[in-house]
């Protein structure tokens, strides 16, 4: 079973100013001549890790890392205006010319992945591989399932709860609740949907390895504003059509294409993955049959570095 490769730091960090008051955080790793990889985040809201580096070799790959917009160290953080999925792809569009790459390999997880198979329907030529993990299609059904019907069934307790912070807020469509109460002025409100949907989501991604924080009153305020940058996408359907990806999934490039799918993923069932595989039979498609949605579990970690080793052979 593979591990993750030594801990290593970036030969380069710098922000890029891509519009507005937004700039990015970036930061580069590896060979600078190797084959180049951009490393998309999920969230939307969240942010590059120092262990995101290591799924690629460093002999071989030169891994590009940066922050979304609004998230983790680009400026303003936590900032909704101009933060749209077309300004994103914008974004890695602007990052690609900056560094004066022809293509390069995409290589992201559950929203990341969401980002790469939008780039590469939208820029196939720029694309030379795709390795998805935890595919999200972002569809109506998708979000039901994370937050109105599906995933309330296995874990009713935790529900209850993130119903709770609703009050006398209609339950039909939560997402439009939520939205609105992290939108007032209420400062109390605010934290406590931010509290409860942080615990609803790691309840789904860790599974039982969840334990909530002993010091309930406390929402830091990286919390408080990644829970309003995923309402704001999620409220605004992702800012894509319903079903965008499945329909124009035409429009991917004949490329490698890797998707790994943990069976127990409670945040993206892995019906999104097969449905995906099923609209591209050149595909490949893992189902690891322990593994949850993190990308930090030792099956997923073994899966997501040979998937990297191998594009490193059959592209590089």
């Amino acid at each position: 079973m593979k591990d993750l490769y030594p801990p290593i730091e970036p030969y380069a960090t710098y922000k890029l100013k891509v519009g507005g008051d937004h700039s990015l955080y970036v930061e580069e790793c590896g060979n600078p001549k190797g084959l180049s990889v951009v490393f998309l985040h999920g969230g939307p809201g969240s942010s590059c890790k120092p262990y995101h580096r290591r799924f690629f070799d460093p002999a071989k790959y030169r891994a590009i890392l940066f922050d979304q917009r609004g998230s983790g160290r680009s400026n303003p953080f936590g900032k909704l205006e101009d933060n749209t999925t077309a300004h994103l792809l914008a974004d890695m569009e602007f990052i690609r010319e900056h560094l004066g790459l022809e293509s390069w390999l995409l290589f992201g997880g559950s929203w990341g992945a969401t980002l790469a198979l939008l780039y590469a329907e939208t820029y196939p030529h720029r694309v030379n591989g795709l390795v998805l993990r935890g595919t999200f299609l972002a569809r109506q059904e998708d979000l039901d399932w994370f937050v109105k019907e599906g995933a309330n069934r296995i874990y009713p307790e935790r529900w209850d709860e993130l119903m709770a912070t609703l009050f006398d807020e209609t339950h039909h469509d939560p997402i439009a609740s939520f939205h609105a109460l992290l939108s007032g002025n209420d400062e109390l409100a605010q934290r406590r949907v931010a509290r409860a949907w942080s615990r609803w989501g790691g309840q789904l991604a860790l599974g039982g390895e969840f334990a909530p924080q002993d010091n309930e009153g406390h929402v830091s305020n990286a919390d408080l504003q990644q829970a309003r940058i995923e309402l704001h996408y999620a409220f605004h359907r992702y800012f894509i059509n319903e079903n965008q990806i499945l329909i124009n999934s035409g429009l991917l490039p004949d490329v490698p294409i890797i998707l790994i799918h943990g069976r127990r993923d409670l945040v993206c069932p892995v019906e999104s993955a097969y449905t995906l595989h099923k609209h591209l039979p050149t595909s490949t498609l893992s189902i690891l049959p322990n593994a949850g949605h993190i990308a930090g579990s030792p099956d997923m970690i073994d899966a997501l570095v040979t998937a990297a080793d191998e594009m490193a052979l059959s592209i590089g």
